[in-house]
């Protein structure tokens, strides 16, 4: 019986279909099922992806055959917006393969508000900076008749402003109506000769120096002073200061 051209036509498309499709099958079976069904029960170790951004964490976790997750977004100061700060399970550990890895993105270090200090004490301004995250800087003391001393009177920041956190603000402090009361250094924790150096700088002379015997600080360190940091003194006054000595040492004359 002989075969129409349309009936030929149409049994050699099938037939490339069915080619096709047998083709698709083998490339399926070889390159996505064979080896997750291979892989099912062995193991790889988990690549270090903290650090990289989302998308190149995402690729190399992928490559290592793994399923990365973004789990959450949390501020994060060490580690730039966008970057992945923590990975679970952590880099190098043995997992087998298609292991989901919760990652968390860092949201970027959280903006500190400076905080209004004018008209609060030097203590008072400490405490409102260090809990807004921020830091105190270079205090500069100006006569006044306006604000009783070691009160602030200006802040290098307006209050408002938005911050990094960790960020210095210096501030302007008032040393009361008499330019002859000079703010009072601190120099505890200085060596004599640091000591020594900054009581003349800031206005002062060296008053009595006490040694006390000492074996767990550094000799020649102060330990104490009189009058202390936050006082204000006259012109000229003399600091005491108490400094250590080893057991063995005598005290030095001053």
């Amino acid at each position: 019986m002989a075969t129409t051209p349309g009936r030929f036509l149409s049994f050699v498309k099938r037939s490339s279909l069915i080619l096709l499709i047998a083709v698709a099958m083998f490339f399926i079976l070889d390159d996505i099922v064979m080896p997750r069904y291979v892989q099912q029960d062995e193991t790889t170790y988990v690549p270090d992806v903290v650090g990289l951004a989302e998308e190149a964490a995402i690729q190399k976790l992928e490559a290592a055959g793994l399923k990365p997750k973004v789990a959450e977004i949390r501020p994060d100061k060490l580690h730039p917006e966008g970057t992945v700060s923590l990975q679970t399970p952590p880099a190098g550990a043995e997992v087998k393969y298609g292991r989901g890895v919760y990652l968390t993105l860092s949201g970027g270090e959280t903006p500190a508000a400076v905080p209004a200090l004018r008209g609060r004490s030097i203590r008072d301004a400490r405490l409102a900076l260090e809990q807004a995250g921020l830091k105190i800087g270079e205090m500069t003391y100006e006569v006044s008749t306006q604000f009783p001393e070691n009160t602030v009177m200006g802040q290098s920041i307006p209050a408002g402003t938005t911050v990094r956190s960790g960020t210095s603000v210096s501030l302007v402090v008032s040393q009361g109506p008499s330019a002859d009361r000079l703010p009072v250094p601190n120099v505890i924790r200085k060596s004599l000769t640091d000591a020594e150096r900054l009581i003349l700088q800031a206005g002062f002379t060296v008053g009595n120096v006490t040694y006390q015997v000492n074996n767990d600080i550094l000799p020649n360190t102060v330990i104490d002073q009189y009058p202390r940091e936050g006082n204000f003194a006259a012109r000229g006054e003399p600091i005491q200061l108490f400094v250590t000595r080893r057991a063995d040492t005598p005290p030095l004359e001053n």
